[in-house]
């Protein structure tokens, strides 16, 4: 399908989505049964520090060991539960940690591999439904809830051969870094565990740390206002958020029905592929994933492109530079960056083009982005009628919702349809992707973006970029970026255990219920 084609399909979708979603909002059937997907994983050479330690495996590197019969699944489980056991008070990553259930299936991974994925342990993040197990959003509202099913996102995973070793600390209903529902830090940043004011990202902070942590081989977690590539570019990890209706959302307990995207947070563009791979495709639950272009090669794109020692792009990228790019305060920040920008420049295929902000850019990003309010506020709005206490240190963006009239919301749709245009028609006239300083707006319109790490700042975390597509380009996306890392090694880098004193001195807080929450903060 050509590019103009999938943008006239994106707009069109676009205008319809919310209708479709609220329709089907409400429908509880178990979703159909998934299979395991014929994927080619590529195998990749290993480093000699994975042969001596596989929680310094990618999952590309994990694989290709498991296939080989150099690595068993019990083995990397084990060796994963190790970490947890030594660490996890300290880094507070999971809300629950299945270790018999995860032994159990790296067991029957090794008597039986089956699928892509087979034996791989990977992070789930707290709001994916996962069948029998307690799914809570880290909230007061579904704090016992126990779904029946999986979402289609974990039994894909499941499907191929993952195997879910926990659940993944995120903030209070997918809303800011995982925190209790109440407010207190839990989840701190994998390369700053002493200190729990370094921003670990959020609202998918417990499977970004459980990544960088090696804790476990790769996670998925969602986005609505950039816990994908937030998360990954504060802990040196590339995250993936897909193009609106690439992977489902059903299953998922929703933050914006026209907003949500679930996505891997990943190690390095190849294991991002590989999972989205697997994630990626129709599923009739979810009307916003039918009649889209196919899922390509991504595993390809993924895979750099050698002339000799020469790394290259397979397809010519043009990339574009927006204003602010190098305009920020942050010395640190503005030198890696500009570093990163000199390394990109050299890559053949690659070419740097300047791309300027339409006028409205500020109202367009801003001030009309608060119509999502109210799509919070709406499959909520019972909960917000019983009590006001479930939503704990979250209550007011939801009471938010509540003040946005019918005409506002409307109006801001409008507003944002005029925003995609000119992101499609403006911004990406004259390149084919674009450099960002956040995750909006490519992340508020549903077009794609990827998070990776470009180095470090003086204290040693991770600074990293974003880089946004076109509708459905994620391989354009995954080809630049793999280039970049073939040339490049701060995502081989990993952080440092914390300290004994560290494990020994933090302890989870306490859950307690909604009441005295409100009780103590008033």
């Amino acid at each position: 399908m050509s590019r103009s084609m999938s943008r006239r399909l994106f707009l069109a979708r676009s205008s319809a989505v919310t209708a479709a979603t609220a329709a089907t909002a409400g429908l509880t059937a178990a979703p159909v049964r998934a299979t395991a997907p014929s994927l080619r994983m590529p195998n990749v050479p290993v480093r000699k520090e994975v042969l001596d330690d596989p929680t310094e495996a990618t999952l590309a590197e994990a694989a290709t060991l498991i296939r080989a019969g150099k690595l068993t699944s019990v083995e990397l489980t084990e060796a994963y539960l190790a970490r947890i056991r030594a660490y996890e008070t300290a880094y507070q990553a999971f809300v629950t940690v299945l270790a018999e259930q995860a032994l159990a299936a790296a067991k029957k991974a090794d008597q039986r591999p089956g699928g892509p994925l087979s034996g791989i342990p990977l992070t789930v993040k707290d709001n994916f439904f996962t069948a029998g197990v307690r799914t809570t959003a880290n909230s007061f509202i579904f704090d016992q809830f126990v779904p029946d099913h999986d979402a289609t996102a974990v039994a894909r995973l499941t499907a191929a051969g993952a195997i879910v070793l926990g659940k993944g600390q995120m903030g209070p209903l997918a809303t800011t870094r995982a925190t209790t529902p109440d407010g207190r830090i839990t989840t701190v940043n994998a390369w700053a565990p002493t200190n729990p004011a370094v921003d670990p990202g959020g609202s998918s902070t417990g499977p970004a740390t459980s990544v960088a942590a090696r804790l476990a081989a790769s996670s998925i977690g969602t986005q609505t206002g950039g816990s994908i590539v937030q998360p990954s570019n504060q802990q040196n990890l590339t995250g993936l958020k897909p193009t609106m209706g690439r992977a489902s959302i059903y299953g998922i307990i929703p933050l914006s029905f026209t907003r949500d995207h679930p996505g891997p947070l990943a190690r390095d563009a190849m294991d991002a592929a590989i999972m989205l791979s697997v994630m990626a495709g129709p599923d009739p639950r979810d009307p916003r994933t039918l009649g889209l272009p196919r899922v390509p090669d991504l595993i390809q794109a993924a895979t750099p492109v050698r002339r000799g020692d020469e790394v290259r792009l397979r397809h010519r990228a043009r990339i574009g530079v927006p204003t602010d790019y190098l305009s920020t305060s942050n010395t640190q920040v503005l030198a890696l960056r500009r570093q990163f920008l000199a390394t990109l420049e050299k890559i053949p295929g690659v070419r740097l083009v300047d791309v300027a902000y339409p006028a409205d850019w500020g109202l367009l990003t801003g001030t009309f982005n608060d119509a999502r309010l109210a799509e919070r506020t709406e499959p909520f709005r019972p909960f917000l009628q019983k009590d006001l206490t479930l939503f704990g240190v979250s209550l007011l963006s939801w009471l938010g919702g509540l003040m946005l009239s019918g005409d506002e919301w409307i109006t801001a749709q409008r507003a944002k349809t005029h925003l995609l245009r000119e992101v499609l028609d403006g911004m990406l006239k004259d390149c084919d992707m674009v450099l960002q300083t956040g995750p909006v707006p490519f992340d508020i319109l549903g077009l794609p973006e990827i998070g990776f790490p470009i180095g470090f700042n003086a204290s040693g975390v991770p600074v990293g970029t974003i880089l946004g597509g076109g509708p459905y380009e994620e391989e354009a996306l995954l080809e630049v970026v793999a280039a970049y890392q073939a040339v490049t090694d701060w995502h081989w880098r990993r952080p440092a255990d914390p300290p004994r004193t560290t494990v020994a001195a933090r302890r989870a807080p306490a859950r307690i219920d909604p009441v005295t929450a409100a009780e103590t903060s008033a």
